[in-house]
C-alpha cells in the first residue's frame, strides 16, 4: 500500500471522529420537563428569570442559586457554580446549558439577553 493511501485512511478517519465528537457534544432545546426526563444529559433550556424569588450568591461557594421558568412555564430552581453576571436581575431571556438533577437544573453555562442600552434612546428618538 502506498504512503499516500495510508494517509488518506488516517486522514479520513480523524475527519470521522472529529464529526462524531461534535455531533454527541450538541446540546438540545427543551423545556426543563424534557431534561428532568433524562436526568444527567445535557441540554440546553431558554428561559426567563423569575423575579419575585431570591437571587442566592454564595462566594465561598461560588454558586448562584436562582429560579427560572421556562417557555411553557415549568419553574425550577437552578444552580451554577459560577458569579453571578453584571446586570443579572435585568435580563429578559437566559440560556442555560446544563442537566436535570431530581432537584434543580445544574447549569454549566448561562448567556444572559439583557435589555438594550439604546432601546431608551431608539424610544425618544421615534417620538420625535
Amino acid at each position: 500500500m502506498k504512503k499516500s493511501h495510508i494517509a488518506l485512511i488516517i486522514f479520513s478517519v480523524l475527519v470521522i471522529g472529529a464529526l462524531v465528537s461534535n455531533l454527541t457534544n450538541t446540546s438540545t432545546y427543551v423545556s426543563f420537563t424534557k431534561a428532568e426526563q433524562n436526568m444527567g444529559k445535557q441540554f440546553t433550556v431558554i428561559g426567563y428569570l423569575v423575579k419575585d424569588k431570591a437571587i442566592d450568591y454564595n462566594p465561598q461557594k461560588d454558586l448562584l442559586s436562582f429560579y427560572a421558568t421556562d417557555e411553557e412555564k415549568n419553574e425550577r430552581l437552578v444552580q451554577i457554580h459560577q458569579s453571578k453576571p453584571q446586570d443579572f436581575e435585568k435580563s429578559e431571556k437566559i440560556t442555560m446549558t446544563g442537566f436535570a438533577t431530581d432537584s434543580n437544573f445544574v447549569a454549566k453555562t448561562l448567556l444572559l439577553k439583557c435589555p438594550s442600552k439604546y432601546e431608551d434612546q431608539q424610544k425618544i428618538e421615534a417620538a420625535k
